[in-house]
């Protein structure tokens, strides 16, 4: 087998395998939460013969290991059960508040990923120099407060006082999408703060790191400008560290807004699931669990694949 076929062989192998993993887990998480799901459903009034009966319509009285199999199977076909407090399927729900995530994850990399790597390109130019400085402090600055925190700062002074952009970012489907973007500009703001530092350092040292090459100082004795240096020649051989930086970051851009879209009361899957882990819907809370994993696994996994694909010594094998 060709080396490149077996490693993604490998790659793929390992993230169903890491998925199973996180299943599990997901599973044992949500087993030992406090409360009791029926007492939730029922309320403090209810009977214990009626919280008896409802436990057992449930299936909360089998086995354990029984009920993570019998979840598991109907996962793969598809089925994510039903959502306790309200009866309806939770794939059907869970599918719009997916794609409202994915509309504002979407977005947010629009902004942040050139941007961050229009702005590591810019720091490597002027190296150690005001604007590499003013770059790194004011990108570090971004990632060190809060996404709350920036999140509120931007909705009081921007959406409040400002009135540029909405404070709640609410969308439907009514909406044109000019509509939506107004809407969502304050998280998609947010979220691009959040990581845009850490795309553009990794950004800045790997082509730092390639600089040091010995094809890039004969460039630079053909007298090509620095800036056509660094774009034609070190930026391109340091695409594996930055894909593979770039796609850790969409994967936070998905399983990490849930701040984000409680505090802009945004309807997507962090909405979704803290809404459900009040009412404990374990249901719920184990999909949209699965839903995350499974996304970041495989965001990861694409960022690992890239990374071996773009290596010249395994494409081109001796």
């Amino acid at each position: 087998m060709h080396p490149i076929l077996k490693l993604v062989s490998q790659r793929l192998a390992l993230g169903l395998l890491l998925l199973l993993a996180a299943s599990a887990l997901i599973f044992v998480g949500t087993q030992i939460l406090p409360g009791d799901v029926a007492q939730s459903i029922l309320g403090q009034s209810a009977t214990p013969e009626a919280l008896a009966n409802l436990r057992k319509d449930l299936g909360l009285n089998e086995p354990a290991l029984s009920r993570y199999f019998s979840w598991l199977g109907g996962a793969i076909q598809g089925d994510l059960g039903t959502a306790l407090t309200n009866g309806q399927d939770i794939a059907t729900s869970m599918g719009k508040r997916l794609g409202n995530t994915l509309f504002l994850a979407f977005w947010a990399a629009v902004v942040s990923v050139p941007l961050a790597i229009f702005l590591g390109l810019v720091a490597v130019r002027y190296k150690d120099r005001w604007p590499d400085k003013m770059i790194s402090a004011v990108t570090l600055t971004s990632i060190s407060i809060p996404e709350f925190l920036i999140g509120y700062v931007l909705m009081y002074f921007v959406g409040v006082k400002l009135g540029w952009a909405p404070s709640v970012a609410m969308i439907n489907d009514s909406m044109s999408l000019g509509q939506k973007l107004h809407a969502i500009a304050l998280p998609v703001t947010v979220l691009t703060l959040v990581v845009l530092a850490h795309m553009m350092r990794m950004t800045r040292a790997a082509i730092l790191n390639v600089m040091q090459s010995a094809y890039i100082e004969t460039a630079e004795l053909k007298g090509l400008s620095s800036f056509q240096v660094i774009s034609r020649h070190a930026f391109p051989n340091a695409i594996a560290p930055i894909v593979n930086v770039v796609m850790l970051n969409l994967a936070y851009l998905v399983v990490g807004v849930v701040v984000v879209e409680v505090v802009f009361v945004y309807p997507g899957m962090g909405q979704y699931l803290v809404d459900h882990v009040a009412k404990r819907d374990v249901p719920v809370v184990q999909a949209c669990g699965l839903v995350f994993a499974a996304v970041y696994i495989l965001l990861n996994m694409v960022a690992d694949i890239v990374s071996i694909l773009a290596n010249p010594r395994l494409r081109h094998p001796k």
